[in-house]
Order: C-alpha cells, then structure tokens, then sequence
C-alpha cells in the first residue's frame, strides 16, 4: 500500500497497557510502581549479598523477557503480514518497544516509538512523550500505531488531533482495543482500569460502534476491521478489535 509517495506498512508496541496518557499529570513518574522482576529494579541493600535470591531473580527476568519478545514476535508477525516494506513508521505508547523492534527489521522500516517512561527496554529510536504533546514534527509518518493505547488516554480530542498531525495526507493508523462486548468482557475492562487508572487514569472502553463513531468525526475511515479471541492472552480474556484506519486527505476540522 502506498501513502505519500511511499510504501506504507504498520508497527506496533507489544501487547501490554501502554502509559501513555493525554494528562501530564500520569507522566511524572513512570518507574514508580516497578516490579522486582523489571531489570532497572535494584534490590535492596540487606538482601544484595543474598548470591541465591539475585540468581532466582535474574533467572526469572531471564524468562520473562523471553516471554515479551516471543509475543511481541508473533504480534509483528500478524501486522508484518498485512503491510508492505518501507514506511515511516510512529509507534504510539510503544511500552518495551521490542515489536517495534522486530518489525523495524522485517519491514525495513524507519522506526520512532513514544511512550511516557525514560527509555524503552529495546533498541529503538525512542523519545519521551509528556502527556500532552507528541514530540514529533508535522506530516512526518506514513503509519502510526496505537496497541490498546487510546482506551488509556485521558482526552481522546488531543491524542486523535495529534495523530493528524504527525501522519501525512492518506497516512495509516493501525488501533487495537478491548471491547465491552458482552458482560464478562465488561467484567474484565472493570478490573483492568481498577488495576491502572492510578498510572494512566480511568480507563475508557468503547463499543465498535462507538469507535467507528469516533473515528469518523476525527476524520479517519475505517478501511478494515477484524474481530480477535478473547483468548489471545489468557490471564486477559476480553474480547478484542483491530482497525486499519486511514486519514482523510479532504480539508477536516474539530468543528466539522
């Protein structure tokens, strides 16, 4: 598919609640809430001379991080499938940024990912983002993603006028969110915004009618929507959707 010019693909952050938010106020201090399993974790002083609990402990971070990147493969696979090679591609709440990294080199892409923490754990080209505003320039990127990132955000009004304005006329944007289909899946949103709302904020979960909704008055049509398992991750059974958005290149505002 070919956007500005270019050859279009798609790139994504691995599937886990993002910290981006619209709201400086969650951007202050990402690394706070960090597990003992998150390699900038320190262990405290009395324990560190404990040579057993250090191995347990690196051993275990060891797993988990084989775990993340072996999703985060398969994700990249699923979106390397339906994009050509060769975009600008914008990775919107980016989390540990290794989908991006594995996609920056199946797709040949030039890669940005932007998240609210200081760095990510893989080596992408990463900038910070404040909460407010995406530090990017205008009219930079062919495609953009957002993996179960807007659901988080605090003003979807700011976050969908920023997208516009970091994508190029005809730019893609791939969005990836759990729907509230049916009550279990209501059940499941309830529990996954009590365990983030103090990081993000309340959670926002939309019906697909909704999002269509919203993404039309934004100026984006949907180009193509799937419907995913709520059994795509085990210990979060919600049923989820992905859509392949494009933006209108007809003069659009807010107002409109």
């Amino acid at each position: 598919m070919s956007v500005c010019g270019t050859t279009v693909a798609v790139f994504t952050g691995m599937y886990q609640p993002p910290v981006i938010s619209s709201s400086p106020q969650y951007a202050s201090d990402p690394q706070r809430d960090l597990s003992p399993l998150h390699d900038s974790w320190v262990l405290p002083e009395h324990t560190r001379t404990d040579g057993f609990l250090v191995g347990v402990l690196r051993r275990l971070r060891r797993e988990l991080r084989r775990r993340q990147v072996g999703r985060a493969y398969d994700m990249a696979l699923e979106i390397a499938r339906l994009i050509p090679n060769g975009p600008r591609l914008l990775d919107i709440g980016c989390g540990n940024g290794y989908i991006a990294h594995h996609l920056s080199a199946m797709l040949l892409a030039d890669v940005t990912g932007i998240d609210l923490q200081h760095k990510t754990d893989a080596p992408i080209n990463y900038r910070q983002y404040d909460g407010a505003r995406f530090p990017i320039v205008d009219a930079s990127f062919d495609a953009a993603l957002l993996c179960y990132v807007l659901h988080h955000t605090q003003d979807l009004e700011i976050v969908l006028a920023e997208l516009r304005r970091v994508l190029c006329n005809g730019g893609l944007a791939v969005v990836y969110e759990d729907i509230p289909e049916t009550s279990w899946d209501r059940l499941v949103c309830a529990i996954h915004n009590r365990k983030w709302r103090k990081r993000t904020g309340p959670c926002t979960f939309l019906t697909e009618a909704e999002w269509r909704a919203v993404f039309a008055t934004h100026g984006f049509e949907v180009v193509s929507e799937r419907k995913l398992s709520r059994w795509r991750k085990i210990v979060h059974p919600v049923r989820r959707r992905r859509f392949l958005l494009r933006m209108k290149s007809t003069p659009w505002s807010a107002a409109a």
